[in-house]
């Protein structure tokens, strides 16, 4: 068997040798990587290169899911539109932003299936922005139904009085779809539910009674469907129903018996202070008459006095005394 000296084998072979050797194995293994990758896009038409995979993986970026979502945007016929945006590119820069890449690939496939005006810049905006942009795009192809109020967060009726004084508890249902003009930064279910709610009591306090209500529901949700509740809002209210009404307390005919109560007890705070009165100047009057039997007393005990300065003075005498009752007794 023919084998070469050692010391005809060279520094310079060796390392040669060496390198050839490590790059065989880098070679090896990046294909052992992404040949299954590039293969998948490239029978599917993708088109990503190789050396674009190697920079996805030195970029920190899932070069599978970038795949796979690059494949299904072309099966759809998105990615060959060049209005639809859809480059390897885009999809790289929204997943290091942090977005959903499959979800929004899904959500532009379902908006071109139902002729929805949405492109990936909009779709990858909405996904950045916190919305569920797949559940924006089926809420908008098929409408879904919101409870008002909503069960889980408040009571399960609304209350609202009409101008009789009596409490009706309505509960509705609200038929919205999503409006992908203005999901970013339109108002979410709550508004909508909040909106609703305040319409359906104004429209219930405007009645004159509550069978025009009961009789006639449908006129309460035109009167809130009329109202443009919608408005900068995410989503585009359908129809309002009327789910159920139940009749509640007569509030009117309370609010009228508190305050005959109330009435009733003022007209005898002031029975009593009339009466505290009169007992005061009663009591008044009596010492007032003691005070003058007093004075009386007094009177007639300064007469025997008088009588006798007159006598010593010289004034008064037996005679005249005499005389006097005498006049006294004639004129009765």
């Amino acid at each position: 068997m023919f084998a070469l000296p050692l010391a005809a084998i060279s520094p310079t072979f060796v390392l040669i040798l060496l390198l050839l050797l490590l790059f065989g194995g880098v070679f090896g293994l990046l294909l052992l990587i992404y040949f299954p990758i590039w293969f998948q896009a490239y029978m599917s038409n993708a088109k990503i290169s190789a050396w674009s995979l190697i920079g996805m993986s030195l970029r920190q970026v899932n070069a599978r899911v970038i795949v796979q979502s690059k494949i299904m945007a072309m099966q759809a016929g998105l990615a060959s539109d060049p209005q639809a945006g859809i480059t390897t590119r885009r999809l790289e820069a929204h997943y290091l932003a942090g977005g959903n890449v499959p979800r929004v690939i899904t959500a532009l496939i379902a908006a071109h299936r139902a002729d929805i005006d949405l492109d990936f810049d909009r779709a990858a905006a909405i996904d950045l922005a916190g919305r569920d942009v797949l559940d924006a795009v089926q809420t908008s192809v098929s409408p879904k139904v919101i409870d008002c109020p909503d069960p889980r967060k408040s009571e399960r009726a609304l209350s609202a009085i009409a101008l009789n004084g009596v409490e009706l508890k309505v509960r509705a249902r609200v038929t919205v779809r999503t409006n992908i003009a203005q999901l970013i930064g339109g108002a979410t279910e709550d508004t909508i539910i909040a909106r609703v709610g305040e319409g359906i009591i104004t429209a219930i306090g405007s009645s004159k009674t509550h069978l025009e209500v009961m009789e006639h529901p449908d006129r309460i949700s035109k009167a809130v469907l009329a109202r443009g509740l919608d408005a900068q809002t995410a989503f585009e209210i359908v129809s309002i129903d009327i789910a159920d009404i139940d009749v509640g307390e007569n509030i009117g005919a309370r609010l009228q018996a508190d305050q005959a109560e109330a009435d009733m007890r003022v007209a005898r705070a002031k029975a009593e202070e009339r009466r505290a009165n009169a007992i005061a100047r009663e009591q008044e009057m009596k010492a007032e008459v003691t005070e003058n039997r007093a004075g009386l007393l007094l009177s007639e005990a300064e007469v025997p006095k008088a009588m006798a300065t007159a006598f010593r003075r010289g004034h008064l005498t037996a005679e005249s005394l005499v005389t006097r009752e005498r006049g006294n007794g004639a004129g009765k």
